[in-house]
């Protein structure tokens, strides 16, 4: 009996090793091949916003340098958690890739302060480049009675709750910076939140919310035909697209808030793809037609390759579940 034993125990042996060795080039080969259909590129908020502005010619151009169809998939939702956590938890294998913001950061932990399950998790994820890093800008229209930032924040000090501010959505990237100036100047606004950036702009410009914090991308165009005024932003100096709007630091408010635009993939992606991924996204911040569409959308390319982009990312990360707790739980 016990030699039968060892024969069986060998045999089953043997044969993991066989099957190992069947298996195993084969996801090598499988990884290595990659890509060999359609890629979906997931971007958790409606069309118009900072992740679509950037995703899109970034799509365009992953398209043309994999030699397969890169296809945006708008899928909003709880301030971008709903397509982040559809990325987070989808199959690992190169073909669900996403394009987050910022508030990937913020999303987890603002779960757990309004005493929900988190829908993903940060470690589900991993980056692979960032793109670009703009400070929020605070914008109204331009008939609005504000000329400037001083007259703004005497309006809001003197008349608690009276005005609004429109979101992408609660703890996201355009609610949190305005949380930020509302607890450093001492006011109160009430907060309405949309379904991205593109419907809170909608709202701004028909008259249903008074202001908003977004990305200078997002809201360039509108500047431009003279349908909205910037008073101000939460950058560090002058920013090309708008010379002319002061910093926060600048008016003695220390506050800072980036709005950053960065691709992921399920942490479980094989490295092999990865590392692929890596470097069509390198050539794709350097190519000259992501570079003047983006550009000309008034948010320059700054481009992180994945180790970079890791530090900073846990970095902010771990800054902004301080903030999120001190915001702490919203209705």
């Amino acid at each position: 009996m016990r030699q039968q034993f060892q024969m069986g125990t060998f045999f089953s042996y043997v044969a993991c090793i066989f099957w190992a060795a069947i298996a195993g080039p084969s996801f090598a080969q499988t990884a290595d091949a990659w890509p060999t259909k359609p890629i979906t590129m997931v971007v958790p908020f409606p069309p118009g916003g900072v992740a679509d502005t950037v995703g899109r010619p970034v799509a365009e151009a992953l398209t043309r340098i994999l030699g397969q169809p890169v296809v945006v998939e708008n899928k909003p939702g709880a301030g971008g958690g709903i397509g982040m956590a559809a990325v987070a938890k989808s199959k690992p294998d190169g073909y669900t890739i996403l394009m987050a913001l910022s508030s990937i950061s913020i999303i987890p932990e603002a779960d757990k302060v309004v005493g929900k399950e988190p829908s993903f998790q940060l470690n589900q994820l991993k980056p692979i480049a960032r793109f670009t890093a703009d400070p929020t800008v605070l914008v109204v229209r331009a008939d609005s009675p504000w000329k400037d930032y001083k007259s703004f924040v005497a309006a809001m000090r003197a008349n608690p709750g009276k005005y609004n501010f429109g979101s992408s959505g609660n703890y996201g990237t355009m609610h949190v910076p305005m949380e930020m100036l509302k607890s450093s100047e001492k006011f109160y606004m009430v907060h309405i939140p949309y379904t991205g950036a593109g419907p809170a702009i909608v709202g701004l410009l028909g008259g249903q919310v008074d202001a908003i914090a977004t990305g200078p991308s997002s809201i360039v165009q509108q500047l431009k035909a003279g349908k909205v005024r910037a008073l101000a932003h939460w950058g560090d100096g002058r920013l090309a697209s708008m010379p002319d709007v002061p910093s926060f630091k600048e008016l003695g408010v220390k506050i800072e808030f980036a709005q950053w635009a960065g691709l992921f993939v399920p942490s479980a992606t094989p490295d092999a793809i990865t590392n692929k991924l890596r470097e069509a996204s390198k050539l794709a911040a350097n190519d000259e037609r992501v570079r003047t569409v983006i550009n000309g959308a008034g948010s320059p390319i700054l481009y992180m390759d994945a180790p970079e982009f890791k530090v900073y990312w846990d970095k902010e990360s771990a800054q902004m579940v301080n903030v999120v707790k001190k915001i702490g739980k919203v209705e």
